[in-house]
């Protein structure tokens, strides 16, 4: 079954969550069937933590409760994503093979009794992942519940054992070839760290002092490739007997060591799960990141919210709760980035268990409570949208994204530890959706002609055909902007040398980057214009570009701290510095003007939210979300998906989905 016929089959756009009726008896599963109608529900995800059931001993499978419950939900007019239980091995698994339980950098083993006890390069846990994934392929293929297949669960788990040194050795003799390559690539000379023979070589497990950054590299870049091998097992061992897409959820941005790149290319559908860092508008922000994000790991197909939560903002130390209304903004923030639905985790709040504080469709409080109407109202919203099924989100600028990069911002031995990956690409991101202006990702190496402007907000590792690539993006016309620190490595971890960045990137921007000068934790310097900086300055020359702000304290006064070059069409500005947030917004609002780039619609105050999401036959719809507590006019009456109405206003917190013809 295509993905295009998994959304005939749900009669447009999915909305349910994860299902766990193994919790729960017959009364409650009854009460489940009716208030999942009252929601709207059409997708349940079901089996994710259920291999101690399915399987209560090697080789043995017990399917009549799963038989049950898929019946049921069919019967209620309800699909299902079903999932292979291999996040979870059961406790016979562990102590029959207890070498597949995952060790510890500081080579701790863990043991049974939270979820993820799993070494991914454990040949038993492996073999045991294929098994059952075929037993309930071949059970359930053709089951007509099963409308998606959904392989494992957030694959996140590291492991530093000996299956893992086995499996990375054969991993670097594929890679590098010999061991003189290997040396040559680890820069072994350094710490008198030669290899003589394979043997010898080790994850990067605890050890003194700082790993060495080409090993440390490897090591993610090899496991990233061990969760797609272990993916593609299952799902060929699925496809052997069913035809129905396959995905597994991606957690975003940085919970798991894997290319979501790469996963995303193997994957049917790409699927997220996404729980905001802060609350309210920083929420709403974040949702935006999320959703861009999976978009553009998608690569034009369909995506989908596998997870989200109805009351659950993960703040630092403590889970704090969403404002009413918010259960269908950041549902509708997602889908009106693209994705073909939203879902949660989970249908029913757990009453024992690790996650009982977890928040879900059904709180602890029953049906009768705020969580349940607002889920309601959102199930009914989410109905109303099935027209649009299908269409697109198009974006005119990119954030470049590169897992290559974000490792090497995890290496040990960096001048500054605010050298943050992921904060650098929220902050890039955020400054657009200030902006208005919906963004995708891009790879430093995938073609960037579509987009009319580029950032490069950490790219401290970068390939030579990226650079390249950067080059010949700007000579064609585009606008570049490359952020502080980027550049400065290749692909093996080795400094550039002769000046920062790699050499045609250094050629593209002008300029010559001789010397970086880290800032002190509470340090803040003033720029020529008088906006402030912090965490960066670097000691550069423009060669061929021009200043456009400079430095003035210390030894960098009058030094460039910001540059442009111009090109017949194209311009490559760099920045070499933290600029506060008034300052990068008005920078990047400066870049956003210069190349024609506006919101989807102009004219919104601060905190409305506009996206766009368009058919190919010129129809298209724009997604209004209102996260201020005012009533906001739109700038012309149009008709409302959800209401049904004309609509002149947002109310405060409001949404609203107007639909436009091709010259609307």
């Amino acid at each position: 079954m295509s993905t295009r016929r998994l959304v005939e089959r749900l009669g447009g756009l999915a909305f349910g969550g994860d299902y766990n009726p193994e919790q729960w008896d017959e009364p409650v599963w009854q009460e489940d069937d009716e208030l999942m109608r009252r929601a709207g529900v059409n997708l349940a995800t079901v089996g994710v933590f259920s291999w101690a059931l399915l399987e209560p001993e090697e080789g043995r499978y017990d399917f009549g409760g799963l038989d049950a419950h898929l019946d049921r939900l069919h019967a209620n007019g309800i699909a299902v994503d079903l999932a292979t239980p291999t996040a979870s091995p059961p406790p016979w698994f562990t102590l029959a093979h207890p070498d597949a339980l995952p060790v510890s950098a500081d080579g701790t083993r863990l043991v049974h009794g939270s979820r993820d006890t799993y070494c991914l390069a454990a040949p038993a846990y492996r073999e045991a992942a294929r098994r059952i994934a075929s037993a309930l392929a071949q059970r359930y293929g053709d089951h007509p519940a099963v409308a998606l297949w959904h392989v494992h669960n957030e694959y996140v788990t590291l492991c530093w054992c000996e299956h893992t040194a086995a499996a990375f050795r054969a991993w670097l003799v594929a890679r590098h070839g010999s061991l003189e390559a290997l040396n040559e690539a680890w820069g072994t000379a350094f710490w008198s760290q030669r290899y003589t023979s394979w043997e010898q070589v080790l994850p990067p497990r605890a050890t003194q002092w700082h790993h060495n950054p080409g090993q440390a590299l490897d090591f993610r870049r090899f496991f990233s490739d061990e969760v797609v091998a272990a993916y593609r097992e299952q799902r060929e061992a699925i496809r052997a007997h069913s035809d129905r897409p396959v995905t597994t959820n991606l957690m975003l941005p940085g919970y798991q060591n894997v290319d979501l790149w790469a996963l995303g290319r193997e994957v049917d559908l790409v699927a997220i799960d996404h729980y905001p860092a802060a609350p309210g508008l920083d929420a709403a922000a974040d949702t935006a990141f999320g959703a861009d994000r999976a978009r553009s790991f998608a690569g034009g197909r369909p995506w989908l919210l596998m997870e989200q939560g109805t009351n659950t903002v993960y703040a630092g130390d403590r889970t704090l709760h969403k404002e009413p209304g918010e259960v269908l903004r950041h549902s509708l923030g997602h889908i009106a980035r693209g994705s073909e639905g939203a879902l949660f985790f989970q249908w029913r709040q757990s009453k024992a268990g690790a996650e009982q504080w977890h928040s879900a469709m059904v709180p602890h409080a029953g049906p009768d409570s705020r969580i349940f109407r607002e889920v309601t109202e959102t199930g009914a919203a989410v109905a109303r949208l099935a027209e649009l099924a299908g269409s697109t989100v198009t974006a005119e600028v990119a954030v470049l994204h590169d897992s290559d990069a974000w490792w090497a911002l995890e290496s040990d031995g960096l001048p500054s530890p605010e050298l943050d990956y992921h904060a650098a690409l929220r902050r890039a991101h955020r400054a657009l959706w200030d902006a208005g202006v919906t963004a995708d990702f891009a790879h430093p190496e995938a073609d960037l002609s579509r987009y009319r402007l580029v950032l490069a907000p950490a790219l401290a590792l970068l390939s030579e055909a990226g650079a390249v690539n950067l080059r010949r993006y700007v000579a064609d016309g585009g606008t570049l902007l490359v952020q502080h620190f980027s550049g400065v490595l290749d692909e093996r971890m080795h400094a550039r040398l002769g000046g920062y960045p790699a050499a045609p990137l250094r050629e593209t921007l002008g300029i010559r980057v001789e010397e970086h000068r880290p800032l002190g934790r509470d340090e803040r310097i003033v720029l020529s214009d008088g906006s402030t900086a912090t965490a960066w300055s670097e000691l550069l020359r423009a060669e061929r570009a021009e200043p456009v702000l400079a430095y003035t304290h210390g030894m960098l006064a009058g030094a460039p701290a910001l540059t442009r070059r111009r090109f017949e069409f194209g311009q490559g500005w760099y920045l070499s510095t933290r600029l506060d947030d008034p300052g990068y917004a008005a920078l990047v609002t400066r870049l956003l003007t210069e190349t024609g780039v506006g919101p989807d619609l102009p004219d919104l105050p601060p905190g409305v939210e506009a996206v766009t999401r368009r058919a190919e036959e010129g129809r298209r719809w724009h997604f209004l979300l209102n996260h201020r507590a005012e009533p906001v006019p739109l700038p012309a009456a149009a008709h409302d998906l959800l209401t049904g109405t004309e609509v002149r206003e947002l109310p405060p917190g409001g949404c609203a989905v107007l639909r436009r013809g091709a010259e609307g």
